[in-house]
């Protein structure tokens, strides 16, 4: 009998609590809210960053060569005679063109310089909030929000499933939209295409919660006993 009464005082409080309502557009409006326009989309270019690993290579000059160097935290490559180059944010083609420069100015007559990248860094997602593995991903092309909780383990039991939030840098602006897990689960919605760099949070559901917790405790409260 109590364990009764105790679900369906829950039961009353979840239908009179009031929903969550963070200020992230839903439905359709998600959607829009994260929505990349192909076409208004830069040319594709490698942007070097720390942790890539690249080759400078100086035609006719064994010396001054690198196979293999790693971009340092601080998007900074030493090389010999002209020190510290600044890589981050440059393309390749970018970067030769500083090296060149540099040994120019004056160490070189007509430097020509090649830079190869031969291991790019490793592109993310963060999936955050209620998942079994909270953490940072992978990115994989084609990646999206289905097949990222898959790799969070999939929500907890306390999650609040319409309250799936996807975070993105966008044109220099961080978006953000809301969306139905059971919805797109079921086919309603479609699946969300995710980008590199973007985050998802997977909200806590307070009524959810005392569900769960009332459940665990009810074998303690006796609720059922053997016949006699």
């Amino acid at each position: 009998m109590r364990g009764a009464m105790l679900l369906s005082s829950l039961a009353l409080l979840g239908a009179c609590q009031s929903r969550l309502n963070p200020v992230v557009p839903a439905g359709e409006a998600g959607y829009t809210a994260i929505a990349v326009d192909p076409a208004t989309l830069p040319v594709p270019r490698y942007a070097l960053g720390a942790g890539d690993v690249i080759s400078v290579r100086v035609f006719d000059e064994a010396a001054l060569s690198v196979d293999e160097i790693v971009v340092d935290n601080a998007g900074v490559i030493s090389l010999p005679l002209i020190g510290d180059v600044r890589v981050a944010g440059r393309t390749a083609s970018e970067l030769s063109r500083d090296i060149e420069a540099a040994y120019a100015a004056a160490y070189l007559r007509d430097p020509r310089v090649s830079v190869l990248v031969k291991k790019g860094r490793v592109q993310t997602i963060a999936v955050e909030g209620e998942v079994e593995i909270p953490g940072v991903f992978p990115y994989v092309q084609g990646q999206t929000l289905l097949t990222a909780l898959a790799l969070a383990r999939s929500p907890t039991e306390t999650a609040s499933l319409d309250q799936i939030m996807i975070f993105r840098t966008a044109g220099g602006e961080r978006v953000a939209g809301r969306f139905d897990l059971q919805a797109i689960r079921g086919g309603r919605m479609p699946d969300v295409a995710l980008l590199p760099g973007d985050t998802i949070v997977v909200g806590y559901s307070s009524v959810r919660g005392l569900f769960v917790d009332a459940i665990r405790a009810i074998p303690v409260l006796g609720v059922f006993r053997p016949y006699p």
